[in-house]
């Protein structure tokens, strides 16, 4: 199946102004300037992580409480305004959050409805809890339209309590989410309410039966899906005085990491880890099983130590953090490549020490998000991580799709992160991403993936990639 390509890494960073000409060399600066001061000064998600909109208490109030055109609603960006005020018709124009509950009306919903034993897709919760902003009644005003989709409160929380101070102007940030607001800007909390949907948590959760059924294949990853949203907001010196802002590379980061621990906290979770005497199979390789029996392409990765025929888990993000944590935390990252080992064992030989081991796993990917949170990524830095990820392709480690997908993501997150580091100039960023279109063809379509194709195409990259 075709996935979406990524936009050009020209200029990744979300609601930054253009990158062409001059507008590129005079944000750039300011933007990486501001990361390094606000990360130097707090760290995110210090504070206790936010309830999530779709379980809080608040009323949610609708699109239509946004939509006016002196609030949220303006066809074109206010000059001097702190906010763009155009952001609900870039969100209903340009947004895929605002068909989301359209999608459950197409064909291939009603299919997997009826696979699933359910009367509708767009009635069922299982369907609804991510298609739409699937609150209980009794917090839905009279104006809440559930065929808005994911609108406005399904990522920034119940509006009943902060849309009075938020519209009159009385209140900072603080305090918007002091009544309720959900603090999208923290790629921490970003990352949990993503993943709530683009992975599953206790309470929602895609497993292999709805895979089964024909929904399509789940992959996220943080940095490039908060790129490709595309963004209605404008990160400048007035939105980082009143809220944080993170880099390219720290966002792809604790990205991973979080959603290593999703993961793992799956398969802790005795409700998520079993389905009958098999274990919950969305937490494994889909191409492990899902490729045609005359395309012979397994070989061995030392970082599973794995023989033919095994069921694989899918490890993409511990791969992407083992190249992380060879420059940022090397005692983290040793830890994570021992228990990835075992857990790939345990797997493999049975139940056994799997959910401890899953444990422990977890346990040290929410190190990491604590220590990328409060970590200032150099241009050093992101030089060591896009070589390893280059060297891990050398050494085979994206034979399986999900790797090289990820890969293919994260070396686009880096080379924006460089850019805007001014590590490299607009030419040589030409260079990179001229050279990642072959990895994008290479991964363009899973079921027709070729590791020796995506090697090639990362030797192209490595050539590209000036040595700093």
């Amino acid at each position: 199946m075709a996935r979406a390509k990524p936009p050009s890494t020209a200029w990744r960073n979300p609601g930054i102004l253009s990158s062409s000409g001059g507008d590129f060399a005079m944000h750039h600066t300011l933007i990486a300037t501001l990361a390094a001061a606000v990360t130097a000064l707090l760290a995110f998600g210090a504070s206790a992580a936010a309830t999530l909109p779709h379980y809080a208490d608040d009323i949610h109030l609708g699109v239509a409480s946004c939509a006016g055109s002196t609030c949220h609603g303006a066809v074109e960006p206010w000059k001097d305004s702190t906010v763009l005020q155009n952001e609900y018709i870039t969100w209903t124009r340009r947004d895929k959050h605002a068909k989301a509950y359209e999608v459950l009306l197409n064909d291939r919903s009603k299919l997997i409805a009826r696979n699933l034993g359910l009367p509708n897709a767009h009635t069922a919760s299982i369907c609804l809890d991510c298609h739409a902003d699937n609150v209980a009644a009794d917090k839905r005003s009279k104006q809440f339209q559930i065929s808005d989709g994911v609108g406005c409160e399904s990522c920034h929380g119940g509006a009943a309590r902060w849309l009075g101070i938020h519209v009159a102007g009385q209140a900072n940030h603080q305090a918007n989410l002091g009544a309720g607001m959900y603090p999208t800007e923290d790629p921490i909390e970003r990352a949990r309410l993503c993943l709530s949907c683009h992975f599953g948590d206790d309470r929602k959760f895609v497993t292999h039966r709805i895979m089964g059924a024909g929904h399509p294949r789940m992959s996220f990853e943080l940095d490039t899906f908060t790129s490709i949203q595309p963004a209605h907001y404008r990160v400048d010196a007035d939105y980082a005085k009143r809220k944080k802002v993170a880099s390219g590379v720290q966002t792809w980061a604790i990205g991973q990491a979080m959603a290593l621990a999703q993961i793992m906290d799956s398969m802790v979770d005795p409700k998520r880890a079993r389905d009958g005497i098999f274990p919950e199979l969305v937490t494994f390789d889909c191409h492990a099983c899902h490729h045609p029996m005359s395309n012979v392409r397994w070989q061995a990765r030392a970082s599973t130590g794995l023989g033919p025929g095994v069921v694989r888990l899918n490890d993409a993000n511990a791969i992407m953090l083992q190249a992380i944590t060879r420059r940022v935390a090397p005692e983290l990252g040793q830890r994570l490549s021992q228990q990835m080992l075992a857990l790939h064992a345990a797997v493999s030989q049975g139940r056994g020490s799997a959910p401890d081991t899953a444990k422990a796993v977890g346990e040290v990917a929410r190190q990491l998000v604590t220590r990328f949170a409060g970590h200032n990524f150099s241009r050093e830095d992101m030089q060591s991580m896009f070589t390893a990820l280059l060297a891990q392709g050398r050494a085979g480690e994206f034979t399986d799709y999900s790797g090289a997908e990820q890969a293919t993501m994260a070396m686009s997150a880096l080379a924006a992160s460089l850019r805007q580091a001014g590590a490299i100039d607009d030419r040589q960023l030409q260079a990179i991403n001229a050279a990642l279109a072959k990895c994008y063809d290479a991964t363009k379509e899973d079921e027709k993936y070729r590791p020796q194709a995506f090697v090639e195409a990362l030797a192209g990259v490595e050539a590209a990639l000036p040595k700093l």
